[in-house]
């Protein structure tokens, strides 16, 4: 009888608590996939790329699993005191027909223990199940392919994410358990009473409310122009000076509440209780509100960034060349074309360049003043101070033959060049500019500038150019000029200059392998030979290693801050129910049917989550932003507004899920006013 006592109560705590439950399996699932990251095939292959980078990454899990465990512990305690205050009836009435306490606390081990195995054997599987989808997911976007893949069940994985499971809900029972013993039998019989409101001074609320914008202001400025990233102690001060601005503003919000619940006094029927109720819980919950808010911010950005970081750094975006190779042409084309590695490429080429030293140079002379000047024309604004800070050193600029870097734009699928030889075209890496900085350039190339070599003027043409000359870092040019066939040997010569040797692999070889494994297969046989290289696979190791620590770790953070925050609201929200209980059977013996009290319930639902929600809203355009200024890095700069798009369109899907959580607890919230109404009706 026990036992089937313990299975009903455990079924029906589920069923009642599925918010919870759901809360529960979410967690466990997001707890084994951070710990079973190192299964993942893209960081099995990042090892051998990125070692170091990659256990430091890894080296920072138990890190981030204590910090989890931490808030998940606030979930279970609170979400646990919940069910336990809803049941104090129950446990009243086993006290008084002669249950021990003992066997009391043994029923509710067991009934805890049970739905945390049920969560469990939920969980595991689908933690597994999707981890294996991700690993794949991603391993077919950045061209590892599936080929080899083997799927894997880290046992390390489960281990801890049970035995973290297990002790947060021991920790947790015990607390709670406490409470229980502590309690007089009269006292669990007895009706939950209601809180008493604080008192609210409209005109205090007022400065508070002005003075939290403020602070918000302030903070928001800081993070966006970079202040906040300049050590520690500034991102210290900043985040403190936002969460005093966001608990100062919701304490203020309680003086918009106030003034709109005098409009509605005139009012009558059921919707005075309702707003009074939304009064009460809004006015009179601001910390539960500022800290919702403050989560959900928190899990805005990451998600946002995290998201928009692994969709927006396309890894194939830009590619074009597979290997860049330097040494003298017979070299190069003896280890390339020769033997058994020949059969794998597909294109050789080159592209010069070389440096026209005027600083030191008296028989030469450069100067880029008429460009400078169309700089100094455009409108104030802080790119173009960069843009002249940086021109100040462009005093020996870098030539790039003309035939070369057209064959790179063809790869890319672009129109090559075409320029006289009294023209030139303006060139940048990637990494030194932004989209902003382009239109600047852009805008004083309509005005048809030039540079001067040994006295004789060049244009510089419209068009501005960012396709790297090399797969990874044999060459970095912050600013350099295309130029002709004719005027590079004309300029150059006498002078030595760099000749790189680009390559790329053949097309069914890499379709068949993938790119990641064709490349690492190329690899091996490249290093039995002597001829300097470097590979499109050591530009991809940092990328992908960046995007993957990164977005996943973001990712994994904005599910458990989204997973606490909403189970706080709606656990907040259903415990002041049952609070008010009385209030809502007074309301039944009035008259009030179930369907008025459940609308009446969903609008108090609405107002409760929305404000938060859109306070949070508000606030993570300027914390997506902020992150975006200060830890993108820096060749990904460039692609800062599609970035900022896709982050916000995360807002919409984070939306949708605040709509089930809210669906979720109405639905809860019908079920308890259903549980009043029939108690009213057995009376």
């Amino acid at each position: 009888m026990f036992f089937d006592l313990v299975r009903r109560n455990s079924k029906r705590s589920r069923r009642e608590n599925g918010i919870y439950f759901v809360s529960l399996i979410v967690s466990i699932v997001a707890f084994y996939i951070i710990l079973s990251l190192e299964n993942q095939d893209v960081m099995i292959f990042l090892k051998e790329m990125e070692s170091d980078a990659v256990s430091r990454l890894l080296g920072l899990i138990p890190v981030l699993y204590g910090m989890t465990l931490f808030i998940i512990f606030f979930l279970v305690y609170f979400a646990g005191k919940y069910q336990l205050d809803r049941r104090n009836h129950e446990f009243g009435i086993y006290l008084i027909s002669g249950m021990r306490k003992t066997r009391l606390f043994g029923m509710l081990i067991a009934e805890d223990i049970l739905n945390s195995v049920w969560a469990l054997a939920v969980g595991i599987p689908v933690a597994v199940l999707l981890s294996e989808v991700i690993s794949l997911v991603t391993a077919r976007l950045v061209g590892l392919g599936i080929v080899g893949h083997r799927f894997t069940f880290s046992v390390g994985a489960a281990g801890y994410t049970i035995l973290g499971f297990f002790l947060v809900k021991a920790v947790a029972f015990a607390i709670l358990s406490g409470r229980i013993a502590k309690t007089e039998i009269q006292k669990l019989l007895t009706d939950s009473q209601e809180e008493k409101p604080r008192k609210v001074c409209g005109k205090k609320v007022a400065v508070e409310m002005l003075m939290g914008i403020l602070l918000l202001c302030l903070a928001y400025c800081l993070a966006i122009r970079g202040m906040a990233w300049r050590n520690i102690r500034n991102m210290g001060i900043t985040m403190l000076i936002g969460i005093c601005g966001t608990f100062l503003a919701f304490y203020g919000v309680s003086a918009v509440v106030e003034l709109l619940f005098r409009r509605k006094k005139k009012e009558s029927g059921l919707n005075v209780f309702t707003f009074r109720q939304i009064q009460e819980y809004i006015a009179f919950k601001p910390n539960t509100l500022a800290i919702a808010s403050l989560l959900i911010l928190a899990a805005v950005c990451c998600f946002g960034y995290g998201v928009a970081l692994s969709v927006g750094s396309s890894i194939h975006e830009g590619h074009c060349m597979d290997y860049t190779f330097q040494g003298d042409e017979k070299e190069v084309k003896d280890a390339v074309g020769s033997g058994e590695i020949s059969k794998y490429f597909d294109e050789l080429f080159e592209v010069r360049t070389g440096l026209f030293f005027a600083e030191l140079d008296s028989e030469h002379t450069f100067s880029a003043e008429s460009f400078i000047d169309t700089i100094r024309q455009q409108k104030n604004s802080e790119d173009k101070e960069i843009l002249l800070n940086n021109l100040q050193y462009f005093t020996s600029p870098y030539l790039i033959e003309l035939s070369g870097y057209n064959r790179i734009l063809e790869l890319a699928g672009k129109k090559p060049i075409q320029i006289e030889d009294n023209q030139m075209v303006l060139y940048s890496d990637a990494e030194f500019t932004t989209d902003s900085r382009d239109k600047v350039v852009e805008q004083a190339l309509d005005s048809q500038p030039y540079v001067e070599f040994d006295g004789e003027k060049y244009q510089i043409t419209e068009g501005y150019y960012h396709e790297g000359l090399v797969t990874d870092r044999l060459i970095t040019i912050s600013y350099g000029l295309i130029v002709t066939d004719k005027t590079y040997e004309k300029l150059l010569e006498g002078r030595e200059d760099n000749v790189y040797w680009n390559a790329t692999l053949e097309k069914n070889f890499v379709e068949k392998e993938g790119l990641m494994r064709a490349i690492a297969q190329v690899n091996r046989l490249l290093d039995e030979k002597e001829v300097p290289y470097e590979s499109y696979l050591q530009n991809i190791g940092r990328q992908l290693f960046y995007v993957v620590g990164s977005s996943y770790l973001t990712i994994y953070l904005a599910i458990i801050f989204l997973i606490i925050s909403n189970t706080v609201l709606g656990v907040q929200y259903l415990m002041q129910q049952q609070k008010d209980g009385k209030r809502y059977q007074t309301l039944i013996h009035l008259g009030c049917d179930y369907r008025m009290l459940c609308r009446s319930a969903r609008s108090q639902i609405r107002w409760f989550f929305c404000i938060p929600v859109v306070g949070a809203a508000i606030s993570s355009v300027f914390g997506i932003k902020s992150l975006f200024s200060g830890i993108l890095m820096t060749s990904m700069k460039s692609k800062t507004t599609t970035l900022f798009v896709i982050a916000l369109a995360m807002l919409l899907v984070l939306c949708v899920v605040e709509y089930m959580y809210v669906a979720a607890v109405m639905r809860t919230s019908d079920r308890h006013l259903l549980e009043m109404l029939e108690i009213k009706r057995d009376e």
